[in-house]
């Protein structure tokens, strides 16, 4: 996995041009719920108090970071602004 001193900050609407392999960069267990938790309490923020949260995935090419509203999320997916979606298992962090 690439080391998160290079990560890229792109826009939202950047994503959607982004090819996601299908593995999970997240190795353990509870990195994934902390993740999962993390993910609910962005969705609550941008809907309760319109913040956004910044979320580090990786593509196919590194490590990228967007700061974004987060609009819902699946078992399988991230939803933001436009029906911008991120995959689960790409996300490294939200803050």
């Amino acid at each position: 996995m690439e080391t998160l001193h290079q990560i890229i900050h792109i826009e939202k609407e950047q994503i959607k041009f982004l090819h996601f392999p299908k593995q999970e960069v997240l190795s353990k267990k509870r990195a994934k719920r902390d993740r999962y938790k993390k993910l609910t309490r962005g969705l609550r923020l941008g809907n309760l108090e319109h913040l956004k949260v910044k979320i580090i995935f990786v593509d196919d090419e590194g490590a990228k970071e967007v700061e974004t509203t987060i609009w819902g999320i699946t078992d399988k997916s991230v939803i933001l602004k436009q029906s911008t979606i991120i995959p689960l298992e790409r996300i490294i962090s939200i803050t």
